[in-house]
């Protein structure tokens, strides 16, 4: 029998797709992690941002009450 007279089995399809499919899926692991540690120091940078932004506005908006005694 020569190569092209035989029947391709499903075995060796799914051995082709996993051997093509592994070496993309430990990359894909990778940059999802490292996609999410991103992700969480922007997260945290934008909290710390908007957190002293609004405390210079309160500071600038507010009130001092000075209590004088006569």
């Amino acid at each position: 029998m020569s190569p092209a007279d035989e029947k391709i089995t499903r075995d060796q399809i799914e051995g082709k797709f996993r051997e093509m499919t592994g070496g993309v899926t430990d990359e894909v692991e990778g940059a999802k992690s490292q996609a999410l540690a991103i992700g969480l120091a922007v997260v945290v940078a934008s909290v710390a941002v908007i957190y002293l932004i609004g405390r210079r506005r309160g500071r600038r908006r507010g009130t001092v009450i000075e209590v004088r005694r006569i």
